[in-house]
Parts: structure tokens; sequence; C-alpha cells
């Protein structure tokens, strides 16, 4: 795999059946790695270890559904009272942020109303706030830390 605009982390990784694993320590299972699932690792790790997001707040690839049809969003991070604090959209690194990308995550965002969006495809990273008031984008430099 190619190397991301991220710090460099230590992942587990084995072969089975000609594939490789790459395990993901929130679904606590070993997944196989394709090149977004790279970005998606590298995203937790971020969160967790530079951010100081706990990992019990966060959830990756869970289903939703909107206007009717069953998406999956790639990961957000709960706040305590349970809404959702950040929504994460990861693209492979040969996939290039474009509108159609941002919005894909705001047509999600609509159901889950995060206060944070992140897109990235391990490359660029585009961090944004929503006013709820406003319902404006305003673009930020990263994603906040942790704060309780």
């Amino acid at each position: 795999m190619i190397a991301l605009s991220f710090p460099n982390y230590s992942f587990r990784l084995k072969n089975s059946q000609n594939k490789t694993l790459i395990f993901d320590e929130i679904r606590k299972k070993f997944v196989v790695l394709t090149p977004e699932e790279w970005v998606r690792q590298h995203v937790l790790h971020y969160l967790v270890q530079n951010k100081k997001y706990p990992k019990s707040i966060i959830n990756v690839e869970k289903q939703i559904e909107i206007n009717g049809l069953k998406k999956r969003y790639d990961m957000v991070v709960f706040n305590p009272d349970g809404s959702i604090a950040i929504l994460v959209e990861c693209k492979a690194p040969s996939i290039k942020i474009t509108q159609n990308v941002f919005d894909q995550i705001a047509r999600y965002n609509l159901d889950v109303n995060a206060t944070f969006l992140m897109v990235t495809n391990g490359l660029q990273h585009y961090y944004c706030q929503i006013s709820q008031e406003s319902k404006k984008y305003h673009f930020l430099r990263d994603i906040p830390d942790f704060s309780r």
C-alpha cells in the first residue's frame, strides 16, 4: 500500500486465502485490505492516537437509510449524548475528492446531523464544521481534539 498523508502507525496484518487482511480495532476483526480500507484504518488511528478520541465512541462501516435507500457510512464519532460529532467519508487514494464526494457526505449528513465532517482519500483531507442554525459549512484546518 502507498504512503498516506498521515503519521506512521503500526497495523496488524495477515494473509488469508491469497488476500491481505488488516485488523480493525473498532470492529475487532480482520478485514480485507483494500485501498479504501487502508485510508479508513489510518483515519481511525489518527482519531484515536493523535486526536485522543476514545475507541468506545467510534463506529465504523454501519448501514443507514437515506430516502428509503440503504447506505453505509465509513465512520462516525459520537458525542456523550449519542448525537454524532464527526462523520467521516473515506475514499481510495486513487479517487479524487470532488464536489460529488462532498455531495455524498452532505446527503448522509442530512440523516445523521454531525457537527463536523471529514473527507479524505488519504492524500488530501478536508474538514468542516456545520452551523446548525445557518446550515453553512465552515472549512477548518483540522478536526478538533477530543474534549470531555
